[in-house]
């Protein structure tokens, strides 16, 4: 390389550090102005260890010799700060003497972009974890409160279209004496065991098929029939009726508080819908669940009444009672029967 190339190359590289090193010592001849303001005067017989210390001179040379060319970064501490500077080595000669040509670059405000950069994409992705992670939060909340396909609609219109369902069969569950063992015990022990008790109630439900709806205080309501039809959701809704009870009366033997309960059974036509503006609630409306919630205080402790309708067809599969006629609020004098657990009847039966 000429000098006329060299300076050329100089007058190129207005910007970035230059300096003219010799090959076998590595000792600096030339530097720019730009070379001196970042990196200091060089001393006379100082070499280029000296201002990179970081710097693999084996490497350098090794490289200028096999490809004509060295590129790599080092870093350079000035004051309290530490540069990152891109180094390139192009070798040439000026007469009888080896050259290197060294062309610095200061790209400490790249790195520190980049660093920026990753740092923002890092914290994107986290967010974007805990979006995912507070979106699952919420669609669980959603579904715990309507049904899926009702969430499904919710979800993409922002709306709910009420629907009727007919026919369905809605099981009615209230708790006896609720009222006193909320005032006499800690209400701590009181929420944490009805909430084991409506945790096992809508594992019960779900084998069933049955929708649970809300809970009101001591008040369960669950359907069978909702969302898709089913021809057996009078059935559904008495096993899971026979296995609620079931389920207490096996807890009731290692538990110190006594769960007892009063169930109603009734089928019939229900309309459902998300209400609320703010607070989104799914409820049915419908004769079938206002008379479930009348037959209920018509069961004793731990029994299930079921409607003169739906008994018809449970007759068959299920042990039943007439109870004979009863004025039911709303709905004047039907027939009102209680369903027995078949499995005690055939316990007794045996004993």
């Amino acid at each position: 390389m000429s000098i006329e190339a060299i300076n050329e190359q100089l007058l190129r590289a207005i910007g970035v550090g230059v300096a003219l090193l010799d090959r076998k010592t590595f000792s600096f001849q030339f530097h720019n102005d730009t070379f001196e303001e970042w990196f200091g005067r060089p001393e006379s017989a100082a070499s280029l260890t000296d201002v990179f210390t970081e710097l693999d001179i084996d490497a350098l040379s090794s490289a200028l010799k096999q490809n004509g060319r060295y590129t790599a970064e080092t870093r350079f501490k000035k004051k309290r700060r530490t540069m990152v500077i891109a180094v390139d080595f192009t070798p040439t000669t000026e007469g009888e003497q080896d050259i290197a040509v060294l062309v610095c670059q200061n790209i400490t405000r790249i790195r520190e972009l980049e660093s920026m950069i990753d740092s923002y994409s890092m914290m994107v992705e986290r967010n974007n974890r805990e979006i995912k992670r507070e979106k699952e939060q919420v669609e669980k909340l959603l579904l715990n409160i309507m049904p899926r396909s009702v969430y499904e609609e919710f979800k993409t219109f922002g709306v709910v279209t009420p629907q009727l369902y007919d026919p369905v069969s809605v099981l009615m569950l209230d708790f006896v004496g609720f009222t006193d063992m909320v005032a006499s015990a800690d209400p701590s022990v009181t929420v944490t065991e009805l909430n084991d008790i409506y945790s096992a109630f809508d594992r019960i439900g779900e084998q069933f098929g049955c929708e649970r709806i809300k809970t009101i205080g001591d008040a369960y309501i669950t359907v069978a029939g909702l969302p898709d039809p089913t021809p057996d959701h009078a059935k559904a809704a008495a096993n899971a009726a026979i296995r609620f009870i079931r389920y207490l009366e096996r807890r009731n033997t290692s538990h110190p508080n006594q769960w007892r309960c009063r169930i109603g059974l009734a089928t019939g036509a229900v309309v459902g819908s998300v209400v609320g503006i703010q607070k989104y609630v799914y409820d049915i409306f419908g004769p079938a669940v206002n008379l479930a919630s009348r037959l209920q205080e018509y069961s004793e402790p731990m029994q299930i009444s079921v409607q003169d309708e739906m008994a018809v067809v449970l007759r068959e599969q299920f042990e039943m009672d007439n109870l004979g006629a009863r004025s039911i609020r709303g709905f004047g004098d039907q027939d009102v029967w209680r369903l027995h657990d078949s499995n005690k009847i055939l316990t007794a039966a045996k004993s």
